[in-house]
């Protein structure tokens, strides 16, 4: 009697954890989606001019300012085919007196404060790119090693520490086609989404669990 009951425990237990994951895994699908919908329709949309009150993700937006290359931040990434590197982040102040973060592209470690990367002039730049949220870092993220500069996350207190500036939560994602070093990142579409996959994995477990026991039940 024991055992019985605590088979149907066993069961109830994992047919609503497996259940409850495959619920979730619908929520992320739904959020994909409309992750999908936004980098669609940003890619698509016309640049308009840069300013800290929009409030739209993957927005192209055009700035015209100056970077500031002395406070500039090493973001470790990784590359299309997976090679370690940083992101080249650099402040930029608007010709309006606005801050924002500009994220330049890929480099490979080597190239780690090298002058060479700095291709911009000291006047006035017109850049275009997509504006994107900074993400809160997952707890697996490493802490960011501000002393030697190199970041594992966009953290705002750090970035202040770190700048002396304040920066709002949007990035701009430099559009440079004619930009060899650092190689801008190329935002798409092409995200992976197999939240559908997952979701009926997990619901056909839980059912197999279900039939399992209707099948122990109706042998004993």
């Amino acid at each position: 009697m024991k055992r019985a009951f605590l088979f149907q425990l066993f069961v109830i237990l994992f047919v609503t954890i497996f259940c409850a994951l495959g619920t979730w895994q619908l929520y992320r699908l739904q959020w994909k989606l409309e992750l999908i919908s936004e980098i669609t329709f940003g890619l698509d949309s016309k640049p308009i001019e840069y300013s800290n009150s929009i409030n739209k993700n993957y927005q192209r937006v055009t700035a015209k300012g100056k970077f500031n290359f002395d406070k500039q931040i090493y973001l470790y990434s990784l590359n299309d085919s997976g090679k370690p590197g940083y992101d080249v982040v650099t402040p930029f102040r608007t010709d309006k007196n606005q801050n924002v973060l500009i994220n330049r592209g890929w480099i490979n470690k080597e190239l780690k404060d090298n002058p060479s990367i700095n291709f911009y002039t000291e006047t006035d730049e017109e850049v275009v790119g997509l504006l994107r949220e900074i993400y809160k870092p997952s707890i697996f993220k490493p802490e960011n090693d501000i002393k030697n500069n190199i970041w594992f996350s966009l953290n705002l207190e750090d970035l202040k520490e770190a700048t002396g500036e304040q920066f709002n939560k949007f990035v701009i994602f430099l559009e440079d086609n004619q930009a060899k070093s650092p190689i801008p990142k190329k935002i798409s579409i092409d995200v992976p989404n197999n939240h559908l996959k997952y979701a009926i994995t997990w619901y056909a477990i839980s059912i197999s669990i279900i039939f399992y026991y209707l099948y122990f039940r109706r042998k004993k």
